[in-house]
């Protein structure tokens, strides 16, 4: 029987921007190798797949190479697409069973609010090959549960900045994620994401890089609500607010594409 899945860009009020996830809500529960397979065929960043309990939705994501503990953009994809095909209703809190504990979302307007775990970073020694790989001055190197969190110079250092992914891909971690302070009025903070590691050279929005982004700048900022761009290509914005020991995170979605997986 076909399967539909859904291609959603998050992080973004218009298409063809933000981070591109693929849903797919199965009836029943598929094998790993299954969804491993489907989220290689989707070749997008992330690949969600859901299914019914009584209180809620289980959730995993797949990159093309590995299923992931923790992922912003395809639970915001995944909350929209169940309020878009009237699986819950307008005002019903979509729930989220994952590898990272409960993770709930909302819609607050026309934003959907997103309540994740903070993931704060402690100061670490810089591990080898990172300098190398990314070839920028780095001005703090600290390491979260995922993750190393790089501060850099400026802004233009942050978009300019041509990483060795293969290089990159040595080092033990998830992901990288380079940060500063923006220098648009607009926006607080500024950020890209790499993780060659994980079959993804460069994620275009990262929603679980900002749960460390979120207490790292709160406290450098003195802000405990932030707006944050992350500069990839594509490029999406997120707007922060930390919690204690969560952090709320806001955005927009927009379906681009749905079909029939056949398979």
């Amino acid at each position: 029987m076909p399967l539909r899945i859904t291609t959603v860009d998050a992080f973004t009020h218009r298409p063809f921007a933000g981070n591109p996830a693929a849903v797919c809500v199965l009836p029943e529960p598929r094998p790993e190798a299954w969804m491993q397979d489907v989220a290689r065929e989707m070749n997008l960043s992330e690949t969600a797949f859901l299914v019914k309990r009584a209180d809620g939705f289980d959730l995993r994501w797949f990159t093309p190479a590995v299923e992931v503990a923790l992922c912003g953009h395809a639970t915001l994809a995944s909350a929209h697409v169940l309020w878009e095909t009237q699986a819950l209703r307008p005002d019903e809190q979509a729930r989220f069973h994952t590898k990272s504990g409960l993770l709930t979302a909302d819609r607050k307007g026309d934003l959907i609010e997103l309540d994740f775990p903070a993931n704060p970073e402690n100061e670490a020694t810089v591990p080898r090959g990172l300098y190398e790989a990314l070839g920028v001055p780095l001005h703090y190197v600290g390491m979260s549960r995922f993750d190393v969190l790089v501060e850099v110079e400026s802004e233009a250092t942050v978009r300019a900045m041509k990483p060795d992914f293969g290089l990159l891909a040595s080092v033990p971690v998830r992901g990288v994620i380079a940060t500063t302070r923006s220098s648009s009025p607009a926006y607080d903070i500024v950020s890209r994401f790499f993780a060659p590691a994980v079959g993804v050279n460069e994620d275009p929005v990262t929603g679980s890089a900002h749960c460390c982004l979120a207490p790292f700048w709160a406290g450098r900022l003195g802000k405990q609500e932030l707006v944050a761009y992350q500069a990839s290509a594509r490029g999406g914005v997120l707007y922060l607010a930390l919690r204690g020991d969560r952090v709320r995170i806001g955005g927009h979605a927009i379906t681009v594409l749905s079909g029939e997986l056949l398979v």
